[in-house]
């Protein structure tokens, strides 16, 4: 056994594509497998005691169950997988805004409460004036220092 050995010369070229064919095959095997279990769990319409008749169905037939489960459900499936999809970038985009406002009102709501803080006489007419011109100006905050704690009557 002195003789060294090549694996390149001992397995061929075409072995080699076939062995990664297999390979990708088997991966994209158990990616299918967990979207289906992924997919009778999400899905709504579904009773529990469907979800469990499917989930051993794929679970103890698996090639035969999965075949089943998607030449049966299988365009439903796609369907929920776009409506997740669709559900999950509304709320990403629900953060965004909320988190963009920062919980800023617009100058014009600024506008509106320093008017009717005015109104009910809790500022005077210069600190309004001056509230507004801050909030024209976007250098400050709309409501005039302590005005929010005052209350008519007091």
């Amino acid at each position: 056994m002195s003789a060294q050995t090549y694996l390149a010369y001992d397995y061929p070229l075409l072995s080699v594509f076939w062995t990664m064919l297999l390979f990708f095959l088997w991966i994209m095997w158990f990616i299918l497998l967990f979207r289906v279990v992924v997919d009778i769990f999400r899905d709504d319409d579904l009773s529990g005691g469907a979800k469990a008749g499917w989930l051993a169905f794929t679970i103890l037939l698996p090639f035969l169950g999965v075949f089943v489960y998607v030449v049966t459900r299988g365009k439903n499936m796609g369907r929920r997988e776009v409506a997740q999809a669709r559900a999950q970038q509304d709320e990403f985009d629900a953060y965004i805004r909320q988190t963009a406002a920062g919980g800023r009102t617009s100058s014009v709501d600024e506008l509106a409460r320093l008017s009717e803080i005015r109104s009910r006489g809790d500022i005077t007419d210069e600190e309004f004036r001056r509230a507004k011109e801050l909030v024209l100006t976007g250098h400050g905050p709309a409501d005039h220092p302590g005005a929010a704690s005052r209350t008519p009557g007091r």
